[in-house]
């Protein structure tokens, strides 16, 4: 079953079935945020360790599902939100994470993005959570660009530096 969330979008409950689809989006994600690498096979440790129920998945469609237990069934998808848990290393709570949020270029724009990361808050704020916190990159200028205007705040810095054996 799905729900319009927007104008010719509709959202939909994913599942473990839709492996192939996740790892489909993540490596479209990374492609496009770093070009110059070939291979993102490595994404699929993630996605085989983090997808469970406990990491609800949730797809945009751009057309209504209505085929209950059968829903990825000849869909493409045009957009998704992959949620899990983490810890705030601060007070010691858990709370919701993003593991990806990915919507296909020619859906962007359109207000996609921001529904589904309402929909994020409104499931973390049912389950309890008093945040939500994701990861981005800093070079994703549009992605950082929302998540600012829906009132997300920097709270750490992730660092890294190469080494060499």
């Amino acid at each position: 079953m799905s729900e319009q969330i927007l104008p010719g979008y509709w959202l939909r409950v994913g599942s473990g079935y839709e492996r192939s689809m996740l790892m489909k989006f993540i490596q479209l994600a990374y492609r496009e945020l770093f070009p110059q690498q070939e291979d993102f096979s490595h994404l699929a440790q993630t996605v085989n360790q983090y997808l469970s129920k406990e990491t609800p998945l949730w797809w945009v469609d751009n057309e209504p599902v209505e085929v209950p237990g059968n829903s990825s069934i000849g869909r493409q998808p045009v957009g998704c939100i992959w949620l899990g848990n983490a810890i705030d290393q601060v007070r010691g709570d858990r709370h919701a994470h993003i593991f990806l949020l990915y919507v296909m270029p020619e859906h962007r724009r359109r207000g996609i993005g921001s529904q589904l990361m309402r929909h994020a808050e409104d499931w973390a704020i049912v389950r309890g959570d008093r945040q939500i916190g994701l990861q981005v990159f800093q070079s994703n200028q549009p992605a950082l660009a929302l998540y600012h205007q829906l009132g997300y705040q920097t709270q750490s810095l992730w660092m890294v530096k190469p080494l060499s054996p």
